[in-house]
């Protein structure tokens, strides 16, 4: 039998007992074992992740799950349905001028408007709901009321939040932020209910869209406020943003500043209309003479300044143009309202022409000056309207009440007829002055407790004590 060639075998390793050399591997498939091999060795090497690591890899994955998801299936929000809808709305204003607000919506021309604690109701369309917001020189900020339910504890929140279309404003391409507030609720923590409400909107967005907006607590574009009493629940969309007493004008507020939308409240409550002479002998960083410019000049609060509803999903901007075009059309550009402010200290009154030029209004409309409240006389030949926010406690020392006295002196001496209104935290004020107020209104500043008193300085009916 002739010997039969041995076949070729493909050895993995050395037999046992071989005294031959290992086979070296050559070609493209020896170097992808290398480099598999290279890799594992490097992974055994590296340290466990900590556990932050391992959530931000996997928010890496699901955020690149869902973008693939999206680019698959693109989402197609939802029109613009709300823009013909009636919306409950409440304007939150400060403690003291609920029916100054009134009375300046109802001027604007809303229907059902009612007071409430701290703010008012009343009913709008969307277009309403921008206009209150350019408009309003009283409000604080304008909550479009979106769900109301009896609720006993959290779990409830949650349900009502999630069971709202929140997909009509805004979605997943939006940064949320929510709010909570609370009158004699029995909610064990405020907290856990801003929690569940988040909760509730973002699972609900996820659930319809498949994604969920990133929280901003700084600058987000859509704002929620819940609300909560005794027994109900009710949720809100902020269509303001910022505040509304920020004009976007002030920078320098000195010592003791009033916020815009009470320096509007107090020009109201006063009766101050501008075809009369308004003076502040205190007059500080200018605000209650700046917003009585603005009055006069017909200039809307909130012309110059951004709105949370700018950012929603179906933002009108045509309309919105619009709006702000014809407000632009009625601004007066001369006027002849008497405005005078005066300061002992000159700083204040060069940040009092710095805020006057940031509010795009000139040395003509309000005239400022360096000037001792003690020393002069009356601005104007004709009686008009004193109003301020005099300094007082610390920010006078222990002269505080021979400060007072003198200055009661020059009212009775050099202001006959003016109609005299100040705004303190100082209750005692009127004895220190030792007049009899007319009139006294509760207001707040902040949170500072305050009074507004009235005093009518009629001629010879005050003499010196």
């Amino acid at each position: 039998m002739t010997e039969q060639t041995p076949r070729k075998t493909l050895s993995l390793g050395n037999r046992t007992g071989s005294n031959k050399s290992t086979r070296v591997r050559t070609g493209a498939r020896a170097r992808q074992v290398a480099i598999n091999e290279i890799k594992k060795q490097a992974v055994s090497a590296r340290p466990s992740p900590t556990y932050s690591q391992q959530k931000r890899s996997e928010s890496r994955n699901v955020a690149r799950n869902v973008a693939r998801h999206q680019e698959k299936n693109p989402v197609r929000h939802p029109q613009a349905d709300y823009l013909g809808e009636i919306f409950p709305v409440f304007a939150p204003c400060p403690i003291g001028l609920e029916q100054a607000l009134a009375a300046e919506l109802e001027a604007l021309g809303f229907e059902a408007v009612r007071l409430g604690r701290s703010g008012c109701s009343f009913k709008a369309d969307w277009i309403g709901v921008m206009k209150a917001n350019l408009y309003s020189r009283l409000a604080t900020r304008i909550l479009v009321q979106v769900a109301y339910a009896k609720v006993s504890n959290e779990e409830e929140i949650y349900t009502l939040a999630r069971q709202v279309a929140w997909e009509r404003w805004f979605g997943a391409e939006k940064t949320l932020r929510v709010d909570t507030s609370a009158i004699h609720s029995p909610m064990q923590s405020l907290q856990f209910c801003n929690l569940r409400t988040k909760d509730g909107i973002v699972d609900r967005l996820r659930e319809v869209e498949g994604s969920r907006p990133n929280i901003d607590t700084v600058r987000p574009d859509a704002k929620v406020h819940l609300f909560l009493d005794k027994d109900s629940a009710t949720l809100y969309l902020d269509t303001s943003g910022e505040s509304l007493f920020k004009r976007g004008w002030r920078y320098d507020k000195g010592q003791a500043p009033l916020r815009e939308n009470l320096a509007a409240g107090i020009l109201a409550l006063a009766g101050w209309t501008p075809d009369k002479p308004l003076f502040d002998p205190f007059c500080g960083s200018g605000t209650i003479l700046i917003e009585a410019a603005w009055i006069a000049h017909g200039i809307p609060p909130g012309i110059n300044r951004p709105f949370s509803f700018e950012r929603l999903r179906g933002m009108p901007y045509k309309l919105w143009t619009e709006l702000k075009e014809q407000a632009r059309a009625n601004i007066l550009t001369e006027v002849d309202t008497p405005l005078f402010g005066a300061d002992l200290d000159p700083s204040v009154i060069q940040a009092a022409q710095a805020n006057l030029q940031r509010a795009r209004l000139s040395t003509q409309d309000v005239h400022f000056q360096v000037r001792n409240a003690l020393h002069g006389q009356a601005p104007t030949s004709e009686p008009g309207f004193l109003i301020t926010n005099p300094p007082y406690g610390e920010r006078l020392g222990a002269e505080d009440d021979v400060f007072w006295r003198e200055w009661s002196s020059v009212l009775k001496n050099q202001f006959a007829g003016w109609q005299v209104h100040v705004i303190t935290s100082d209750m005692d004020f009127p004895k220190k002055l030792r007049l009899k107020p007319k009139r006294r209104t509760p207001v707040f500043n902040g949170d500072i407790e305050c009074r507004l008193f009235g005093f009518e300085m009629v001629s010879d009916s005050y003499r010196d004590k």
